[in-house]
């Protein structure tokens, strides 16, 4: 194992286990074409808002915000739901229950409404959107029901997803009213589970699931982004990882940055109040990298960025993610939200 220190830097060989998913042509993509052509540059605008609080999350349970912060979600894009009806949750409840439990136990009749060892559960996550016209967010949990003959006794909880839309307006514009958008969908959880899931709202709602990854290109403007964002409380480390192809294997270099001085890198490349800019988000990069290879002689541009992680939230190239900051849970979701409308596109 080769290591370096400088200032909590660190590099480390590792296998490299990451891959590269392709979107399949969808029906939507007909309905999307003209909105594809009038937005060309789509996703990599040239400027864009420093994430904000926003006004509609003071609406949100902070029970169920507490409960998506600090947690990995694996993260996909969503096709629109053709027919979806939040009046009926409870009999989505009761399907995916019957659902799950048939496909786990093959060849066995399963009856709608029988009692069994594990429950769905649909609720609602208001205020989870960008603005009034965005669909609301809704959370599924699987939980198994709890054996034991003493009173008040929790379930437990083995898988959560929850699915969102936080200033979509570019999805909703191209769709009817029968379909609900919620471009993005988190799950965390076993992946057999997930695949349970997807399986159920595809043949259910005519939808289609993408494994959404993040570019580097994009993990690049979430840590300026994200260091732009203005904390009331402590600040963990700013960290990037960045891998190198090589043979046997990949040599990953880990770079930790104090979160004060990552903040004054910041400042000193940020011109424009209230925004972000390429040229800011590629000066702020570059500046890492001089700084790198001053004391180290690698040329980290000519490696891949592969996470990132800041106070605000880590993500990491093959889609994973996770929100460490209630006040800027809509501007998180909101980049998502774009990635993976981008995709559906």
């Amino acid at each position: 194992m080769d290591s370096c220190d400088f200032r909590g830097l660190t590099s480390r060989r590792r296998t490299s286990n990451l891959k590269n998913y392709f979107v399949g042509a969808t029906p939507l993509q007909k309905r999307l074409e003209l909105v594809r052509r009038q937005n060309s540059d789509f996703p990599s605008p040239s400027r864009r808002k420093i994430p904000q609080c926003s006004q509609l999350q003071e609406d949100i349970d902070p029970q169920k915000v507490a409960f998506l912060l600090h947690k990995q979600w694996t993260i996909y894009s969503l096709t629109p739901l053709y027919k979806f009806s939040y009046s009926n949750l409870k009999d989505y409840s009761r399907l995916l229950s019957a659902f799950i439990v048939a496909e786990k136990q093959k060849g066995v009749a399963v009856e709608v409404g029988e009692d069994f060892n594990i429950k769905v559960i649909f609720s609602t996550l208001l205020g989870v959107k960008g603005t009034q016209r965005d669909h609301e967010a809704f959370l599924v949990q699987i939980l198994s029901k709890s054996q034991s003959s003493r009173e008040h006794r929790e379930d437990k909880v083995l898988w959560t997803g929850w699915f969102c839309c936080v200033f979509g307006e570019s999805l909703q514009e191209t769709v009817s009213e029968d379909f609900t958008c919620l471009p993005l969908f988190l799950a965390n959880g076993a992946e057999s589970n997930t695949s349970l899931i997807r399986d159920w709202f595809q043949k259910t709602f005519d939808c289609c699931f993408s494994p959404l990854a993040i570019s580097a290109f994009n993990l690049s403007w979430m840590a300026a982004m994200w260091t732009a964002c203005k904390m009331d409380r402590y600040m963990a480390t700013t960290e990037f990882l960045w891998s190198v192809p090589c043979s046997p294997q990949s040599l990953d270099i880990s770079y930790a940055i104090h979160p004060e001085d990552a903040k004054a890198l910041w400042e000193s490349v940020h011109k424009t109040p209230g925004e972000v800019t390429q040229e800011e988000v590629d000066l702020f990069m570059n500046c890492l990298y001089s700084h790198f290879h001053r004391h180290f002689k690698i040329h980290l541009a000519a490696t891949r960025l592969v996470r990132v992680s800041t106070s605000v939230a880590s993500a990491h190239t093959d889609g994973k993610i996770k929100i460490l900051c209630h006040k800027y849970l809509i501007g998180v979701l909101a980049y998502m939200t774009e990635l993976a409308i981008f995709q559906i596109e």
